[in-house]
């Protein structure tokens, strides 16, 4: 299930569980809008893995977290710690990044 954060607590939910993948979004930019959904199903595929949407403008302390330079910036964290990150409006770019944390 994809979550939207509401408050800069990113850290926190990272800090809290072991495998978690950001999808940095704004509400101006297209390509984040076109990748939302597809985020949201990926989110059903995957157990164990916790799946935010962050807005990148509203909730700048998340945002460091990551090096985000352009949107959407997809991010993975396993184990409090930032694995990789990718910008792209790729559903299989996506899909590997998860991949890549994910116990298969």
């Amino acid at each position: 299930m994809l979550q939207e954060l509401e408050q800069d607590n990113l850290k926190e939910i990272i800090a809290e569980n072991d495998k978690v993948i950001v999808q940095y979004g704004a509400t101006w930019c297209g390509n984040c809008r076109i990748m939302k959904p597809k985020m949201k199903r990926l989110s059903g595929d995957y157990e164990g893995i916790t799946f935010l949407y962050v807005d990148a403008e509203k909730l700048p302390e998340s945002r460091k977290l990551a090096q985000v330079n352009n949107l959407p910036t997809f991010a993975s964290f396993k184990g409090g710690e930032l694995v990789n990150q990718t910008q792209t409006n790729k559903e299989d770019n996506l899909k590997a990044l998860i991949d890549e944390i994910a116990d298969n």
